[in-house]
């Protein structure tokens, strides 16, 4: 009798273990937080966000336009796109890859973030079906505190 209760309690204790391991074996190992600002109409900017999104970001989505955010987060107009994202305290400027955004955490060079100029064919959420497989070569640019840049990743 004692046996049975011990492997009835066994039992009862690893199924409530499993329930709550669970959900924690679900999420994913890794999210990071990224707060994107962005016009309430932009496609791209959407199809940049679900990128993220597939590649372990959770994006916070702010549809007010990004201009305003782009200046008070020092990122130079001159390195301008359609969306700007804050991540890991750096700016991340128009279609930047989740690659990029990645190493640029892993790093962590001092600088204000990652810039993608313009709206490159072929980056991230520039690259669906409506641009019929068309490449942009283009460059990330590392962008330091003093305005000044760098390529981090050059896309032939």
């Amino acid at each position: 009798m004692d046996d049975m209760n011990i492997s009835r309690r066994r039992f009862v204790t690893t199924l409530s273990l499993a329930g709550l391991a669970g959900p924690a074996l679900a999420a994913p190992a890794s999210t990071v937080g990224i707060d994107v600002w962005k016009s309430p109409t932009c496609g791209c900017c959407k199809d940049w966000i679900a990128h993220m999104e597939r590649n372990g970001f959770r994006a916070m989505v702010h549809e007010q336009g990004n201009t305003d955010m782009r200046a008070r987060l020092r990122m130079p107009v001159d390195y301008g796109s359609c969306h700007t994202a804050l991540v890991g305290g750096y700016v991340v400027e128009g279609h930047v890859g989740a690659s990029d955004v990645k190493r640029l955490l892993k790093e962590r060079p001092d600088a204000v973030g990652l810039a993608a100029p313009g709206m490159p064919l072929g980056s991230p959420g520039m690259d669906g079906p409506e641009y019929g497989g068309r490449k942009t070569p283009h460059d990330v640019l590392l962008v330091r505190r003093d305005g000044t840049a760098s390529v981090f990743q050059a896309y032939r």
